[in-house]
């Protein structure tokens, strides 16, 4: 007997619902790898494979060598294993298989579990149980076990707490002798004298700080109208510094996003919360040094959005990963802070299934508002999730907007947005009629993460998107 996450026999009435091609896809950890994992997503390469209703498939790929490699994949995770050298994961062979799966019955067959598949599957579904069992760490990462030793952790805690300080109190400095020599010549000291201070507060352990003054030191190359930009964020810098210099006289809930924006996370805590979730949007953010993974998930009973974050080495993608577009029974537990949305993914129970209907939205005016309810308590909150319904996507000037069927408002698409293929899959599933889209909401304007047709609610919606053949009914933008 198979076990899910949470030690519990996984409960299925027949066989796992198949994923759609974009939802395999989805988990692909750079374009190298879709690339390829494609080039194997057909049953010419593969031989000995099969899947069962708890949520394994398994098969042979022929490779280079004289042996076949042997790959299974746990869907209810998801979780990959493969007899290759790659270090990606899933690696190619993962998305081959899982994409020959996708396609049909007649290419992976239901079946019997080979031992070579079975001895993986049970040991890590036993593993993950006797996690549960003595309080370790749950499927996402989260740990409900505190330090070994509290005092010592809080020495270190204080300690670090003081190299903040010491970090903002000078950053604080080269904004007054920025502002005291004028913005107009901040083009003129080039990008180093940014660099040289964002490595100051990574010196003094406030990996926020640096970001934003990362973020600074780019605003003057710009175009147009960057002295404007650049004050802007200065006075929000500066108010994060004096925020966190008078942290000790500030509402603990303003504390805790203050000590999350400066770089200090806190652990996951409280009860936690069961739902079943949605995934409607999963990407990655790399930099020079690790690879940021973020995942948004809506509870169907909760009507909560949660936003999951997993990380990897420079070169190497996160280890967590979920399917867009299917929605699984599992609890998360919440970080402190502003708005709580950030989660860690906990036990899961049963397997993923298919989604049936976008999350509940509204119109481009609430979606405003909710950016600027939000605003009042993280003034430092560039964007928040929100869904749009009944929207059409138009072009305007040299961008875009998504204007309300009624045409009383509308929102202009922001930049990043503009040249991502992701766009030109919305403005085809509308086709000039009304859509549902998530996404995120900020002073930017609207990022779009993922899209719903007209018929969302109906059997069939997004089909044929980008020349793939699709019957799930949430289109990936990202």
């Amino acid at each position: 007997m198979l076990l899910s996450h949470g030690g519990e026999p996984l409960r299925t009435a027949g066989p796992v619902a198949r994923w759609t091609v974009e939802q395999v896809l989805a988990l692909a950890p750079d374009d190298a790898s879709r690339k390829a994992g494609s080039k194997l997503g057909s049953a010419g390469p593969w031989s000995g494979g099969g899947c069962d209703g708890p949520g394994a498939v398994w098969g042979l790929c022929k490779g280079s060598g004289s042996k076949p490699y042997q790959t299974v994949v746990d869907t209810t995770g998801p979780a990959y294993k493969c007899s290759c050298p790659s270090r990606k994961f899933p690696c190619k062979h993962a998305l081959g298989l899982l994409l020959v799966w996708a396609s049909g019955e007649s290419a992976l067959p239901a079946g019997e579990v080979p031992d070579w598949a079975g001895e993986w599957l049970t040991g890590r579904r036993e593993r993950a149980a006797q996690k549960g069992e003595q309080g370790g760490p749950a499927a996402g990462g989260a740990s409900v076990a505190g330090p070994a030793d509290p005092e010592a952790a809080r020495r270190r805690a204080e300690r670090r707490a003081g190299r903040i300080t010491g970090g903002a109190q000078e950053l604080e400095q080269r904004l007054a002798d920025l502002l005291r020599g004028g913005l107009a010549a901040a083009d003129q000291s080039g990008y180093g004298l940014w660099e040289e201070t964002a490595a100051r507060m990574v010196d003094a352990q406030a990996p926020g700080l640096a970001a934003r003054v990362r973020e600074l030191g780019s605003i003057p190359a710009s175009g147009p109208g960057w002295p404007v930009r650049l004050l802007e964020e200065c006075a929000l810098l500066h108010l994060l510094d004096s925020a966190w210099l008078g942290i000790s006289r500030l509402p603990e809930p303003l504390a805790a996003t203050v000590r999350t924006r400066v770089g200090l996370t806190a652990p996951a805590e409280g009860p936690p919360i069961r739902d079943h979730w949605l995934v409607l949007a999963q990407y990655d953010t790399p930099d020079s040094r690790i690879v940021t993974r973020r995942i948004w998930l809506y509870g169907r009973e909760s009507g909560r959005t949660a936003l999951l974050l997993s990380f990897g080495a420079a070169g190497r993608s996160p280890g967590l990963a979920l399917p867009v577009g299917v929605t699984i029974d599992a609890e998360i537990t919440l970080h402190p802070g502003a708005g709580r949305l950030r989660a860690e993914l906990g036990r899961q129970f049963g397997v993923p299934y298919p989604a049936a209907t976008p999350p509940p939205g509204g119109t481009a005016a609430t979606a405003i508002g909710a950016y600027g309810d939000a605003l009042r308590d993280d003034p430092w909150l560039d964007a928040w999730p929100v869904t749009l319904r009944e929207v059409i996507p138009v072009p305007s000037g040299d961008g875009w907007q998504l204007v309300d069927a009624t045409g009383e408002a509308a929102l202009p698409l922001a930049p990043s947005a503009l040249s991502r293929p992701g766009l030109w899959k919305l403005v085809a599933l509308s086709g000039g009629s009304p859509v549902t889209v998530f996404g995120e909401c900020g002073h930017r304007g609207f990022d779009p993460f993922a899209a719903w047709s007209a018929d969302a609610d109906g059997a069939a919606g997004g089909a044929g998107i980008g020349g793939a053949d699709t019957t799930s009914e949430t289109v990936p933008l990202i």
